[in-house]
């Protein structure tokens, strides 16, 4: 039990300051500090800052991927069309709602992804793509299915671009609900500012011609 509590305070330090901080930025001196922990335990628990890094991401995507394969299973067996608006609803859905009483570590999460993509972690990209990539190219698939128009390298460049606007969204919702309650003195909701996310998402990666 003690082993557990000390590698979860590990990963919620370790967590906190890359997505404050960035992972170059932020040492294994700084974490253990901050944790109150010394090296040796990082070590034992973790063996470096790079399997470090990919336990951060694997305590949020681990669940949310095995989440998401049940959805998609489950709106497979259904069967019927499968849509972009059923599709990104069910991802919308589980990347708020996965974290329990912590809504909160949706934001660093988030925050962490654009980290992983604006960041030189290869090491990173290639555990992801080891870890998660076949769950990840079932979801396109099926995007592409929902938007047969939609050519492939067109698809992918879309599919980027919403992943932008949703990490930039999603990882700084406070400061935007704050912007729109100053200029337009209304007070969005998590769930309002979602909506009008998951429109401009599908719009885009349907887009027209």
């Amino acid at each position: 039990m003690a082993n557990a509590a000390t590698a979860e305070r590990i990963l919620d330090t370790a967590e906190n300051l890359f997505a404050r901080k960035g992972f170059s930025e932020t040492s294994l001196r700084a974490i253990t500090s901050k944790a109150d922990v010394n090296l040796a335990a990082v070590n034992y628990h973790f063996g470096s800052k790079e399997a470090l890094i990919q336990a951060v991401f694997e305590r949020f995507l681990t669940p949310f991927c095995e989440a998401l394969a049940q959805h998609l299973d489950e709106l497979e067996e259904q069967g019927g069309e499968i849509t972009l608006e059923r599709l990104l609803s069910v991802v919308s859905v589980l990347a708020m709602g996965s974290h329990g009483t912590r809504p909160e570590r949706a934001t660093l999460f988030f925050r962490l992804s654009g980290l992983a993509y604006t960041q030189a972690q290869e090491h990173l990209r290639s555990y992801l793509r080891e870890q998660y990539g076949g769950l990840f190219q079932r979801f396109l698939d099926l995007l592409g299915r929902a938007a047969p128009e939609v050519p492939p390298m067109e698809m992918f460049w879309r599919v980027h671009f919403a992943l932008g606007a949703t990490i930039f969204t999603l990882s700084g919702m406070g400061s935007l609900q704050a912007i729109c309650a100053r200029e337009f003195g209304e007070e969005l909701t998590a769930a309002d500012v979602n909506e009008r996310l998951l429109a401009f998402t599908v719009g885009g990666l349907r887009g027209r011609d």
